[in-house]
């Protein structure tokens, strides 16, 4: 394993965001059931998870993402990682269990009781093993899974999840998977290897899925390269998946937007005066104001020059809207060679966009392609696949921009006619002497001259039933 590539990844990773947790961050909790909820951190604000307890904001403020802490008395206490141990199954068996009533002698008031006292959920768990009637007869399997049913029930324990791209993704996708069009972790992922998404590069998106393809892009990214986005709305648009990033200013900045009449070249925006009406500022806060609006201004006709001066390096698309029509507006803007990704939930999207480009010059090799996912449990002697998997995470298509220009020689023929040319000019000067030798020699040279030719005249009809 190269150890020096998976370092200098997540440097990358950690260079888009805060090391440590800060105000005015959104963080993911995971709570012993596997729920995970979201929560902005404020000042002087208390966080309440319910049954498993509450605590101030300052407690993570600071921390790193990742861990594990359990609330006492109000108070964070880190947990240290549980190792994963090798469970040696035995001749043990479930088959002469028999589950009732009466197997747990302990009743929900005495383990209330219990809970109210104070008593930990290690040790509220342990009573619970020690009067159970059948555990011993449990396999090891079993032990296990009863000992991590108690700890979701009566653990208060929460653990910080890393605001990294795929947990963003994964939360949201099983929180509402329409809302980001069932792009699901690994199709986001494809679509950005089709894309060529890297630092440095010039990209435009179309993103109605929360803000999960532009997420990835800025992710990608880095702070290096630029982003332009075209939305629906006239003010810039509110991406609910980037809260959950927290990327750094530096990362964000590198990403403009504008609507689809701003983005129409014979269009001709209405802006507002940024001249005071009288000639003078009456008040600084008119001055401030009026500044800002032709910040705004000159920012938008910036971004409309950088547009209509086209050369991106790729055109994302994930909307809800006719991505033909999409793709033929903004076609003109992407350079030679660049990448365009399509993605929609339902198939016959994408293949009647496949059977239209297939006809037109300019898109080569429309692709579509349908990502499958299974989940694994990889334990110690328990690994397997997962019972249940989603369905589906969308469908993509693939094409790539030329410059469909039939006055474009082939390189291959260039270089033959250069050879060609070579030939020639040798052959005339061998064939200047004069005299018996010599005459033989021009007789030679004429023959090789006259093989040479047709070897390249056979050539460059290859070439031709090439380029034809």
């Amino acid at each position: 394993m190269d150890v020096g590539e998976g370092s200098s990844q997540s440097n990358h990773a950690l260079s888009n965001r805060e090391e440590t947790i800060q105000l005015g961050h959104t963080v993911l909790l995971k709570i012993p059931s596997g729920d995970i909820r979201t929560v902005k951190l404020e000042g002087n604000a208390t966080i309440y998870l319910g049954k498993f307890g509450s605590f101030p904001t300052s407690e993570l403020v600071g921390q790193p993402f990742g861990l594990t802490y359990e609330i006492v008395d109000k108070k964070l206490k880190v947990l240290p990682p549980r190792p994963m141990q090798e469970v040696e199954d035995t001749e043990a068996t479930n088959e002469l269990i028999h589950d009732g009533q009466f197997v747990q002698p302990l009743t929900l008031e005495e383990i209330e009781t219990l809970k109210k006292s104070g008593l930990h959920a290690s040790e509220i768990i342990k009573k619970q093993i020690e009067q159970h009637a059948n555990y011993s007869l449990k396999t090891e399997y079993s032990k296990e899974k009863y000992k991590k049913r108690k700890e979701m029930k009566y653990s208060k324990s929460f653990s910080v999840i890393e605001p990294t791209m795929f947990n963003v993704c994964e939360y949201w996708f099983d929180k509402d998977q329409n809302r980001l069009r069932d792009i699901r972790p690994d199709a986001l992922a494809q679509i950005l290897n089709l894309a060529n998404v890297r630092p440095g590069g010039r990209y435009l998106a179309v993103d109605d899925a929360s803000g999960v393809v532009v997420s990835a892009v800025l992710d990608r990214l880095g702070g290096q390269g630029r982003l332009l986005t075209i939305c629906d709305v006239d003010s810039p648009p509110a991406y609910p998946v980037m809260t959950q990033m927290n990327f750094r200013k530096e990362v964000t900045s590198i990403m403009s937007s504008l609507n689809w009449a701003t983005a129409d070249e014979d269009y001709t925006p209405i802006l507002a005066s940024t001249e005071p009406p009288s000639g003078k500022f009456k008040s600084d806060g008119q001055r401030t104001r009026l500044n800002k609006r032709k910040v705004a201004s000159d920012l938008l006709m910036q971004t409309r020059e950088e547009l209509f001066a086209g050369e991106f390096d790729g055109l994302i698309v994930a909307t809800e809207y006719d991505p033909y029509s999409i793709l033929e507006k903004l076609f003109p803007y992407l350079g030679g060679s660049a990448s365009i990704v399509v993605h929609s939930p339902y198939v016959q999207v994408v293949t009647n966009l496949q059977n239209q480009l297939r006809d037109i010059p300019g898109y080569l090799g429309p692709a579509v392609t349908e990502g499958f996912l299974r989940k694994y449990q990889v334990l110690p002697g328990r690994t397997h696949p997962m019972m249940n998997a989603s369905g589906s995470g969308g469908f993509i298509l693939h094409v790539i921009k030329i410059y469909d220009d039939e006055s474009a020689v082939s390189v291959m023929q260039h270089r033959h006619r250069k050879k060609a040319k070579l030939g020639s000019e040798d052959v005339s000067a061998r064939a200047t002497p004069t005299g018996g030798a010599k005459e033989e020699e021009a007789q030679s040279a004429g023959a090789s001259s006259a093989t040479l030719t047709s070897i390249v005249d056979t050539d460059a009809g290859e070439v031709d039933k090439r380029t034809s």
